[in-house]
């Protein structure tokens, strides 16, 4: 098939189009910068704000996975609804034969964080040409490089001891990278995909505070001490912890202020998996979070870098 991957540069993004490519496919990884993509497929250019770029990229594509957030933009909820917009028209003008998106899990009735709200509007707005559109959604992605597991990592190589806020009890169910690409390629020719909506998860269901405390022993052999703060319910104090919580993470992590803020307003939402459904179109059993968190270390040493 031939199958466009926006996004290609990305963590998610980069690991998918090699496996597209071990997998017989003609890809073509979208970027800004083609000139500058030294990875495996076809670089193609393609600028979510000029649809015309989108048109020349899509044409005679197959499938398109759209794997485009804008987490580090205070606009980004308006940038992404903008994105999808223009995508979806670009898709339905060259006639693509379907959209793949990787979206966010969460309940909606729980109530959504602006980050979750926008991964549901990318949704709708995609499909709202006509396109078939088929959507994974998951917590975090745990791999090396990635956002989320690269915060996590950090906190707990510089930090012995941890405040843990509120959110630190929320639930979520994190998926390994490799496991998130195999049900995105397992979705590629799936006729029963069309306009259909999967939750993906890892097979392990913890808490935050779990993540830290279980990444933190396997990654410097030690427990990491986490102490509970008792704060009044108030909407006042949860804006307060927010912006501490943003604010300390970006001190103490490579992650700037604004996407520790629109990652630290979702970790009050409870994201875990609720349909199996995945589970009738791709036959794997996923990782748990303790090997997910190995793979991640063992990648990252592959790469020279230190654990």
């Amino acid at each position: 098939m031939q199958v466009l991957v926006t996004g290609a540069t990305g963590f998610v993004g980069s690991a998918l189009v090699q496996a597209l490519v071990d997998g017989g496919h003609r890809v073509r990884a979208m970027t800004r910068r083609p000139d500058d993509y030294d990875g495996p497929g076809t670089p193609v250019q393609g600028d979510m704000g000029d649809e015309a770029s989108l048109r020349e990229a899509l044409a005679g594509v197959d499938v398109a996975y759209y794997l485009i957030h804008s987490l580090s933009s205070k606009d980004f909820e308006e940038e992404d609804a903008a994105g999808a917009t223009a995508f979806s028209a670009a898709a339905a003008a060259q006639g693509v034969g379907r959209i793949v998106y990787l979206g966010g899990l969460g309940d909606e009735a729980d109530g959504l964080s602006p980050h979750l709200r926008s991964r549901r509007e990318v949704e709708s707005l995609l499909g709202s040409d006509g396109v078939p559109v088929t959507v994974l959604r998951a917590a975090v992605v745990v791999g090396h490089g990635g956002i989320s597991w690269e915060m996590t990592r950090q906190l707990v190589d510089r930090l012995p001891l941890l405040a843990a806020p509120p959110w630190a009890k929320t639930r979520t169910q994190p998926i390994a990278l490799a496991d998130a690409v195999t049900y995105l390629v397992g979705v590629l020719d799936e006729p029963r995909a069309r306009w259909r909506v999967f939750e993906i998860g890892g097979a392990d269901v913890l808490t935050y505070e779990d993540m830290l405390v279980r990444a933190a022993k396997i990654q410097n052999g030690e427990d990491v001490t986490l102490v509970s703060v008792p704060l009044p319910q108030t909407d006042l104090v949860d804006t307060a912890v927010a912006r501490a919580s943003s604010l300390g993470l970006a001190a103490l992590t490579e992650v700037d202020v604004d996407t520790a803020k629109n990652l630290v307003e979702s970790m009050s939402t409870e994201v875990v998996v609720s349909d199996q459904s995945i589970r009738e179109l791709v036959d794997l059993e996923p990782m748990g979070y303790d090997e997910m968190v190995r793979v991640a270390l063992g990648d990252r040493l592959r790469e020279g870098e230190s654990a």
